[in-house]
């Protein structure tokens, strides 16, 4: 039995509320450039500087992997006809040979490679480059895809550069829909080994090389917005900002509280809260999760004159690391975001697939990550029947368990996940703690707010209830990884006092009760929950913070000393508080209808400055 929509929380008013499109303005005077205004304008920089110096006039029009070159080579010949346009990617090195240097990275796993630690310029052939250079003379010219920048250093004179920026998530639509990864003749393959490719090799170098244009970029460039006018006839005319906006826009955001663009996505267990309550698309049979707070795959949306542009919530990371982690948290993982919340909506869907995460020493030395998936499900409403897999079961035979999941990958013998797994009934604001090498997953009739650390794709699969994906190709499982992580002495007893039912009150006083809900002391994750009805003051103490609004319909956060406007959140928004800000409150607003509310708060373990 599942709880109606209209009584899953005392804000229940607040359907519809929900901000699927938050936008970050840019700073006042700055406009966004469409169509061949942001390309005459760009072209003029590149004039301006050759007469400065006596040489070509040179655009370098630099691309993430995923954009879509062609359409992107057909708009600027249409703004540019005059300007001579060279494609860079020819001097890369031959496809086979790409695929040769990159092989030990990809390895034959469906889904698990090994993170790559290439430069662009290794996929580069040098003497090729410099060719390309030398052939560029007196023409104005255009040099377009990505690792066009690769070029700057050979040429005579200074050049303007445009960086043509794309977000993850929109590269794996594409990828479904038959796009190939760079370089690469594989529209028809898995998109799973698609995926791979990218978060392996191709955007470890993409973001390694980027990072290192971000400083003296003229221009940025929507690359979501690009694509051929044959097949996307109503797309919007890409939008430009100057570099110079780039940067202040990205300065200004690590200073105040923001949202990241959710992504929303359809799965085999999907469920039917997210739909209903936040207002998606009907026609859709379910969505299974929506990546809330995950900048590696979201972006943020810039919003300014001429409406709005869209690049990776990345590039926060990559150019105000200090800002928005903090120093010690920086310290600790680099410019890496390393808290994440996502949604697993499985009310009226069906199990998550039973998985387990791998140990730190495991992912280590199996796929070059430095940290591992510590995780734990919060729940943000749960049916009446909800439960959480959690453990395996006191004085089981585990010889047994293995046995009968590798027997079960046959499909024709369902593991008897009952036998060997805790079962915990779950109930809504229930929280739990999920440290790596613990068998889990969560049942039907769950919403949950998965709170975790980022490395995100390391699920280990031991069973998936017999069922297919949504392409009609079985699931990835993976139990000769898994069975190498369980943890056989995360038992019954252990889970019960370790992992269930860990909430402590931090203190109480007229309006606020702060509790610590219970994440193990083997995961840096600290989540904080309090409980307000006027109220609350926070501090960031050092450390980027991460929020959702759990109860109640609608509140504001607000800066004690005014350093930033008033920022408004709904109901299961979740929001960051980047380092910088140090102190602010959460309070209810005039259009609050609530009788109280709740945020629950993640931040890193030993990064505050109290911590000293």
């Amino acid at each position: 039995m599942t709880t109606p929509i209209s009584d899953m929380h005392e804000g229940h008013t607040t359907r519809g509320r929900y901000d699927t499109q938050p936008t970050i303005s840019l700073p006042e005077g700055e406009r966004i450039l469409r169509g061949a205004a942001g390309w005459l304008e760009a072209a003029e920089v590149a004039e301006v500087r050759a007469r400065a110096t006596g040489t070509a006039p040179v655009l370098i029009v630099d691309t993430y992997p995923g954009v879509d070159v062609p359409a992107l080579t057909a708009l600027v010949r249409d703004a540019l006809p005059e300007w001579t346009l060279v494609d860079v990617e020819t001097a890369a090195r031959p496809e086979a040979e790409v695929e040769q240097l990159i092989a030990p990275n990809l390895t034959d796993d469906r889904v698990f490679g090994v993170m790559s630690h290439f430069a662009l310029a290794d996929f580069y052939d040098a003497e090729k480059l410099d060719a390309l250079a030398r052939a560029i003379t007196t023409a104005p010219t255009v040099v377009i895809g990505w690792g066009a920048a690769l070029l700057e250093p050979l040429l005579d004179g200074p050049a303007a550069s445009v960086l043509v920026d794309m977000a993850r998530w929109e590269i794996q639509l594409r990828q479904r829909k038959g796009a190939t990864n760079w370089r690469a003749a594989n529209p028809d393959e898995d998109n799973l080994r698609k995926y791979k490719r990218g978060f392996f090799v191709e955007w470890r170098v993409a973001d390694r090389y980027k990072r290192g244009l971000f400083a003296t970029l003229d221009f940025v460039l929507d690359g979501n917005a690009i694509a051929p006018a044959e097949t996307h006839p109503d797309s919007p005319d890409a939008g430009m900002i100057s570099g110079t906006a780039f940067r202040q826009t990205l300065k200004d955001a690590a200073t105040r509280p923001l949202r990241v663009v959710p992504f929303f996505d359809p799965g085999v267990w999907g469920g039917q809260w997210m739909k209903n309550l936040i207002g998606l698309d009907p026609s859709k049979d379910n969505y299974a999760w929506c990546f809330d707070c995950v900048p590696e795959e979201n972006s943020l949306l810039l919003e300014g004159e001429g409406g709005v542009i869209e690049i990776p919530a990345l590039d926060l990371v990559f150019s105000r690391p200090v800002d928005l982690l903090g120093a010690k948290t920086y310290a600790r993982f680099g410019a890496e975001f390393p808290i994440r919340f996502d949604f697993l909506d499985t009310m009226d869907g069906g199990n998550l697939s039973l998985q387990v995460h791998p140990l730190t020493d495991y992912i280590q030395n199996t796929f070059g990550m430095h940290y591992t998936q510590d995780e734990s499900y919060y729940m943000l409403d749960a049916g009446d029947d909800a439960v959480v897999y959690l453990g395996t079961k006191e004085g089981i035979d585990r010889t047994a368990m293995l046995r009968d999941l590798a027997t079960a990958q046959d499909g024709d013998h369902p593991f008897p996940a009952d036998t060997y797994v805790n079962a915990f009934p779950a109930k809504k604001h229930d929280h739990f703690a999920i440290p790596a090498g613990t068998v889990h997953c969560s049942g039907a009739n769950s919403m949950v707010l998965e709170i975790s650390a980022t490395p995100f794709i390391f699920t280990f699969k031991l069973w998936d209830w017999g069922r297919v994906g949504l392409d009609g190709i079985p699931r990835p499982v993976h139990l000769d990884h898994g069975t190498r992580n369980i943890q056989w002495d995360r038992d019954t007893a252990w889970v019960t006092e370790n992992l269930v039912g860990q909430v402590e009150t931090i203190r109480t006083d007229d309006d606020v009760t702060e509790e610590s809900t219970g994440l193990h002391e083997l995961e840096f994750i600290e989540v904080r929950r309090h409980w307000f009805t006027q109220g609350a003051d926070h501090d960031t103490d050092g450390t980027v913070n991460v929020l959702n609004l759990v109860e109640g319909d609608e509140v504001r956060v607000i800066s004690p000393t005014g350093v930033f406007e008033p920022f408004v959140i709904h109901y299961a928004e979740t929001f960051i508080v980047p380092a910088a800000v140090g102190a602010y409150r959460i309070e209810r607003t005039e259009h609050s209808r609530s009788a109280r509310f709740a945020t629950v708060k993640a931040y890193v373990r030993g990064s505050r400055t109290s911590d000293n």
